[in-house]
């Protein structure tokens, strides 16, 4: 039934009138991302939120099929979906997904200049949206989609001709933020320089540890693989660092042990 439907939306022309199957595509799919997005921006969750981005994404890239513009709509879904939100998921996983931001200010008054500006973005959006409804003209894509370039051409054409500055300057943005990252993440890996394994000997060896050697373990060097079996120091002694806590720890009673008979008596023979 949903095929048929978007089916039906994508058949549409949506220069004019809205079809059956646009109307009900848009009046299912817009509340689920509108949820997805609020679910996104109040979920608790770091992973919750990425998941109710995901599925904000793929109600958009739904629209963007229903309203004949095939392109942005797998680049939605398989780039945006696909590719950038799982890449945020990992990060979260490597992260940490119970970390928790600070919540302490630092800085002055930036909750009444989030509130001014918050409140500033909502009053533009309100009035493109109500602009929208009373003074654009819909227009559909049945002329670009229908041209010997097709839907895919048409895109290329505009990015490479009229918006091709915005383009370039949004590609350099990209490259300088990610060469930007590569020369911090630089900078403070060279202040904390990874100890080599030399380093760590001479470390050691000059009493920043407890140990030259490592703790041994229990049963090393010994007659035995047990636990309950001390490891040997060179010179015979018990080391105490391989005793196991729990068996040191836990009581226990020494059965009295008898008195060993004489071996003389058993010959009839005199002790003396």
């Amino acid at each position: 039934m949903i095929t048929t439907l978007l089916a039906q939306a994508a058949a549409v022309d949506t220069g004019g009138p809205v079809g059956l199957g646009e109307a009900i595509a848009f009046w299912v799919l817009g509340p689920v991302a509108l949820l997805g997005a609020l679910g996104m921006v109040f979920a608790r969750n770091a992973v919750h939120s990425a998941l109710f981005l995901v599925l904000t994404m793929l109600s958009l890239g739904m629209l963007y099929l229903v309203q004949q513009a095939p392109f942005l709509g797998m680049v939605q879904i398989i780039v945006y979906t696909g590719a950038v939100m799982m890449l945020f998921l990992f990060v979260l996983m490597l992260v940490g997904r119970d970390s928790s931001d600070s919540v302490v200010e630092v800085l002055r008054g930036q909750r009444l200049a989030a509130a001014v500006f918050g409140i500033g973005l909502i009053a533009l959006l309100v009035g493109g949206l109500a602009g929208s409804l009373v003074s654009v003209t819909p227009r559909g894509l049945a002329g670009p989609n229908g041209s010997t370039a097709g839907n895919v051409g048409s895109i290329g054409q505009l990015v490479f001709t009229k918006y091709l500055f915005a383009f370039e300057l949004t590609s350099a943005l990209l490259i300088t933020a990610a060469l930007g990252a590569m020369v911090l993440a630089f900078s403070q890996a060279r202040h904390e320089a990874k100890r080599d394994q030399r380093a760590m000997v001479t470390a050691r060896l000059r009493g920043e540890h407890a140990r030259v050697s490592p703790l041994p373990g229990p049963g090393v060097f010994a007659t035995a693989n047990s636990v309950a079996t001390p490891a040997l120091l060179p010179d015979g002694s018990i080391a105490p660092e391989s005793l196991s806590e729990i068996i040191e720890t836990t009581p226990a009673e020494i059965p009295a042990i008898p008195e060993a008979p004489d071996a003389h008596a058993l010959t009839g023979r005199d002790k003396a």
